[in-house]
């Protein structure tokens, strides 16, 4: 082949040996005005030629290829010599095409592209059909990743009468043939980045004849690997279509026709099973997402599953990706390459797991056989779920090759299938997706009834590791967002009803995956398949609602995971420490888990033949290894456990204890600190699970408060920033628990909290570890902003029981940070400091809130949206300290505090209220409070008048704006506190009558209920009738109030009416509050009003009076008594005013409210009766 091939001795230069069949192409090319005189002689050197280029291209692959430009030139030249009357020679040099573009992997540029493809599209029109196949391989090596150029092509390809829709008709009798247009129609369905994908016109020309031929049937003249090798490249044109072409799957019967030949493809070949699959698979409705009543599920998959008498035999031979020959650019994936299971291989009954000897944790079968006895699920073909070994072959060597080869390539047919149905899940709404769970999903069988076939079928019985761990990825990728759908199961209570509740079902299918889930568990041999698995059991457990399931699910998953943990695979590992991340998570705090973090250490761990025994033996080497002072048996906090938690210590165990060389054979991919520690991976889960084990149960890991913050230090030590970072996340979370358990409405009794001396000890070790230097000198934002939330969970308390240097050194800390050039640190400092401005040991110095307003307000103006909100926040608690200390210091304060400042607050609030929503609705709160703190020598400087103004019409203009509610129900608050302030001339400027006006338009008309709550609270907020302004404004406010009352129980938001009582409660404190101010001038308007409505104003003031203790909106109590007080208030006010007007006019509304009291005596006599 060599000497065919050109010179003996070796080319010096890569691609020289094509330059010189360029040159002899070239002299074969007919001189001008000779007409093919040697045509016989020149056709047997271009047969000659074209079959020392093709074997050339199918030997070794050469050190350094010939350039895409001399690859390209010589095809170029070819085509030109051969004409299309030449038909061997066209088929040659389509071959050609074919092996040097594949060999080489080249990419045709336009120009030759365009010269190339006319050539194989006039090939196909004019040369006879034996041809055809040759040429479709060229023509897909050509279009592979060259899509977009072939735009002007395409009416010719895929259009009406396109060639390659012809030849991938299903009435086409060559099945090669068929198979060749359907992998060039899918190499042109591939995208390239950045470039313009198919038509529509053209996706769904493509879609239906990928579709159509999933849907054909294998006929007995079609050969079993073409069959398998058209599959695939019908599966691979779907997926292209689905991610490149960003297709949503949006109509019914087109999903369900996907889905039912994806189903049907992912058991292809499968052995020992054979299913029927309809046309169709038709979604079940979704109560959850539809909003009706559940209804019990239809089954949407008549699929029946039918057993095959005799076992299908697996062969160990391996195959050699040489006999896939031509089908280069096609990524076979690991075809025949898969790693099988021998002899060894253990044989899975539920009732009867054996250990594997490839993987060392391996629990007893009472672990995992879980199912009560007599309802064993599987055992009635319990026979076909074992993968048995080629030793027990009943056919010869070479029987096997071809059994083995037809394998390879039905496994990669599955693996295809679950490859594009991880693509569609991406293309369905999850809504729509779920309406197919039962098709997918196992649920429990009836009794007598066969077990359907599901992911798990493929998870539990493929005999390819690859295959499992794709259904496993799929599965994982449906259970991914499924809370919402998971959220209607309940078991909790045993139902006895002539029907089976969709609720229930629901569940039933959630505890066979468990089931199922944890079979594949103890029967995977393959770690990569391992990962998957418990990867997926993650998933599961973080979407399912446990605390609406009868308890025990957990504890099933939490015993048989413990021993993955000591693993020799690292993945095995890290998967399983995320594994218990998410149960430790899930619905925090659950009854469950509390009792499995209680339990002690040696609970499901012997006999696990763990690698790294040390871990749970040397039950303190931990506590050992950390110079802290605290030890849990004297621990003050309340915690009685006198085992530690076993989770905690293992966790701080691999994080701090040096490894072991014995374990983690896969170690060498994580080379950083693999000398001393754990893997990185590793470590990093632990501190995750750390830092949620301390965030859902924090009363079991405040045993051990001091020592983790010393976990903690450790870790911010190290050279690692992710291992850094971790540990400034674990000491954030601890800090938090313990402003949890100080919160005033904590249900943790005193003397089970964290002392302060304790906490104060800890956050003395923290700031004087690397906390301080890591705020000051890491050059990673994201580990400084960690730092920075860390420092900001400091207990108040804690923080003034400090060394005086110590809280000098956080206060510093954060105001320079506050200059960070990054945004995510500058953020995070502006909100640490609005967290320390209500610390009440920092909030009365005046120097200390000057210096924190400079840097919030500096914030303020940052271009990062992110930074002006959190500064924003800040703002508005820092004047609510202004509020604060007004209230407790009296005058020294405010005389203190610098009207400068206090200008330049006003100013940058009255601009942020311009700002987006997220800013806005902080900067109204912090203009109300600003305002309610000016101070009559304030509102009468000059230089105030303008801002005061502004920032008033800014307020009003947000109340009537169209922005979030929690924008405007901030505005209504702010302008409650400015109607607080006696100072302002509330009633006589201008800006009072659009204040008014504004908050009695939301009263009556506002969507949102808290809004309009609100609003009615700071209409009862001015405590004269002169704040009210004249006759005219005061009724307009009355009257908006009766319409609001008349109003309170229309909406269109179901979710806004419970709110409605609230809503009236208020509005009637503001209506007895207006009676009780009103004047002579009020009452003929008033009275109108109750002439008009009386009885609706009177039930709605009756159910007022009657409602009891009752907590509304605004935070106010307001009992019986003192409501019955306030409208007397205003009978005897009204009274008084109506007997000056005897004789000038008739308005009697205090006989009218003494009506309504009377009403309210006599039924509340009769109700006591």
């Amino acid at each position: 082949m060599a000497a065919a091939a050109g010179p003996e001795e070796p080319e010096p230069e890569p691609g020289g040996s094509f330059r010189r069949y360029v040159a002899r192409l070239g002299a074969l090319r007919p001189q001008p005005g000779a007409e093919r005189p040697d045509d016989g002689r020149r056709r047997t050197e271009l047969h000659l030629l074209f079959d020392q280029l093709i074997s050339e291209s199918c030997g070794p692959a050469p050190a350094a290829g010939p350039s895409p430009q001399d690859v390209c030139a010589l095809l170029v030249q070819a085509c030109q010599l051969v004409h299309l009357d030449q038909e061997h020679l066209v088929s040659k040099v389509c071959q050609l095409i074919h092996h040097l573009l594949n060999r080489f992997q080249v990419m045709v540029d336009e120009q030759n592209l365009n010269f190339l493809l006319s050539y194989c599209i006039s090939a196909l029109k004019q040369c006879s059909s034996w041809t055809h196949v040759e040429i479709l391989q060229a023509l897909a090596a050509l279009v592979y990743n060259n899509g977009p150029k072939c735009q002007k092509y395409l009416p010719d390809l895929l259009g009406k009468a396109g060639l390659l829709v012809q030849f991938s008709d299903s009435t086409q009798p060559d099945v090669e043939l068929r198979r060749a247009a359907v992998r060039s129609m899918a190499n042109l369905c591939l995208s390239v980045p950045g470039q313009p994908y198919l038509d529509e016109s053209y996706r769904s020309v493509c879609f239906q004849t990928f579709l159509s031929v999933l849907q054909s049937s294998k006929t007995s003249d079609v050969d079993d690997i073409t069959f398998c090798m058209l599959l695939q490249n019908a599966l691979k044109g779907i997926q292209s279509l689905l991610n490149g072409g960003k297709m949503k799957l949006m109509q019914t019967d087109q999903i369900g026709s996907l889905l039912a030949v994806l189903k049907k493809c992912m058991f292809h070949g499968l052995p020992g099973l054979s299913i029927e699959v309809p046309a169709a698979l038709y979604p079940a409705p979704l109560p959850q997402y539809d909003k009706r009543s559940p209804v019990k599920q239809e089954q949407s998959e008549p699929a029946a599953f039918k057993q095959t008498g005799n076992r299908r035999k697996k062969s160990k031979g391996k195959q050699k990706k040489g006999e896939f020959g031509e089908e280069g650019r096609e990524d076979l994936g690991d075809a025949g390459n898969e790693s099988v299971l021998g002899a060894d291989m253990l044989k899975l009954h539920l009732g009867d797991v054996q250990s594997s000897p490839y993987s060392d944790p391996r629990t007893r079968a009472s672990d995992v056989a879980y199912v009560p006895a007599g309802k064993d699920r599987l055992s009635s073909h319990c026979s076909s779920w074992k993968r048995i070994s080629s030793s027990e072959s009943e056919y010869s060597d070479a029987e096997g090759g071809i059994q083995s080869k037809m394998r390879s390539y039905q496994a990669n047919v599955r693996q295809g299938a679950l490859a594009c149905f991880l693509s569609a899940i991406k293309s369905i709404e999850k809504r729509v997706l779920y309406g197919y769970w039962s098709a997918f999903v196992p649920d429990a069988p009836g009794i007598g009834s066969p077990q359907s076939v599901s992911l798990m079928t493929i998870a539990l019985k493929d005999p390819s590791p690859k295959t499992r761990a794709c259904a496993l990825q799929v599965l994982s990728a449906i259970l991914e967002g499924s809370k919402q759908f998971l959220s209607v199961a309940e078991d909790a209570n045993d139902h006895k009803r002539a029907f089976t509740p969709f609720s229930v079902t629901i569940a039933s299918s959630i505890r066979e995956l468990h089931r199922c889930l944890l079979l594949a568990l103890v029967a995977e041999s393959s770690s990569q398949t391992l990962t998957q698995i418990v990867k997926c059991l993650a998933n599961l457990v973080s979407n399912v609602p446990y605390s609406r399931l009868k308890p025990g699910l957990l504890t099933r998953v939490w015993n048989q995971i413990k021993p993955y943990i000591c693993h020799k695979d690292v993945n095995v590992r890290v998967s399983s420490l995320t594994l218990l991340g998410a149960i430790v998570s899930v619905q925090a705090p659950l009854p469950e888990v509390q009792l499995l973090l209680q339990q002690p250490s040696s609970s499901g761990l012997n006999n696990s033949g763990s690698a790294t025994p040390h871990r749970f033996n040397a039950s303190e080497q931990w506590r050992k290894a950390l110079p802290s002072e605290g030890e849990p048996t004297d621990n003050p906090a309340g915690c009685t456990s006198s085992e530690p938690c076993w989770l905690l210590r293992l966790c701080v165990s691999i994080v701090v204890l040096p490894r072991e060389d014995s374990c983690s054979d896969s170690d060498a991919n994580f080379p950083s600190f693999s000398s001393v520690y754990e893997p990185c991976p590793l470590r990093l889960e632990s501190l995750q699970v750390l830092a949620l084990l301390v965030k859902g149960y924090f009363s079991m890991a405040q045993s051990y408060f001091l020592e983790l913050g010393e976990v903690a230090c450790r870790c911010m030590e190290e050279m690692d920033p992710s291992i850094q970072l971790h540990g400034a996340k674990l000491l954030e979370e601890l800090g938090t628990g313990v402003l949890q358990q100080y919160k005033p409405d904590s249900a943790v009794a005193p003397d089970q909290r964290v002392p302060v001396s304790v906490v104060v000890t800890f956050w003395t070790v923290i700031l004087n570890g690397p906390l301080p230097g890591t705020l000051q000198n890491s050059p990673h934002a994201t580990l400084q902003t960690s730092a920075c939330d860390a420092l900001s969970s400091i207990l108040p308390e804690a923080f003034s029981s400090l060394q005086n240097e110590q809280q000098i050194l956080c206060v510093t800390l954060l105001l320079g940070l506050n200059h960070s050039e990054n945004p995510l640190v500058k953020a995070a400092a502006a909100r640490a400091l609005g967290v320390y401005i209500l610390f009440p040991c920092l909030r009365q110095d005046v120097m200390f809130v000057a210096d924190t307003a400079n840097a919030i307000l500096n914030s303020l103006h940052d271009k990062s949206p992110n930074v002006r909100a959190k500064a924003a926040w800040s703002l508005g608690n820092l004047t609510d300290t202004l509020i604060i200390n007004m209230e407790t210091m009296g005058q020294s304060f405010q005389e203190e505090f610098s009207d400068l400042l206090l200008l330049k607050m006003l100013r940058s609030a009255t601009e942020a209220s311009k700002d987006r929503d997220k800013v806005k609705s902080n900067a109204v709160r912090a203009l109300g409070n600003v305002l309610h703190f000016l101070q009559p020598y304030h509102i009468a400087n000059p230089r105030f008048r303008e801002a005061i103004e502004e920032s008033l019409q800014a307020l009003i203009s947000t109340v009537q704006s169209e922005a979030t509610m929690k924008v405007r129900w901030n505005a209504c608050y702010a302008l409650g506190n400015v109607f607080k302030n006696p100072a302002l001339p509330l009633g006589e400027a201008p800006w009072t009558t659009q204040a008014y006006s504004a908050l009695s338009s939301v009263v009556k008309s506002c969507k949102n209920f808290k809004v309009r709550i609100k609003s009615a609270m700071a209409l009862s907020i001015p405590s004269k009738r002169e704040c009210y302004g004249s006759a005219e404004q005061f009724c307009q406010i009355w009257s908006a109030l009766v319409v609001a009352l008349q109003k309170s129980e229309d909406t269109e938001d179901f979710l806004e009416f419970k709110y409605s009582a609230s809503l009236r409660t208020q509005i009637c404190q503001a209506l007895l509050h207006l009676l009780s101010l009103a004047k002579s001038t009020d009452l003929p308007v008033i009275w109108e009003t109750i002439t008009e409505n009386g009885n609706a104003i009177k039930s709605y003031v009756l159910q007022y009076l009657k409602s009891g203790v009752e907590e509304n909106e605004a935070g106010v109590q307001t009992d019986l008594c003192e409501r019955e007080r306030v409208l007397k208030g205003a009978i005897e006010h009204l009274g008084g005013i109506e007997k000056q007007l005897e004789g000038k006019a008739r308005v009697r509304v205090s006989v009218y409210l003494e009506d309504v009291l009377t009403s309210h005596a006599n039924a509340t006599e009769l109700t006591e009766a």
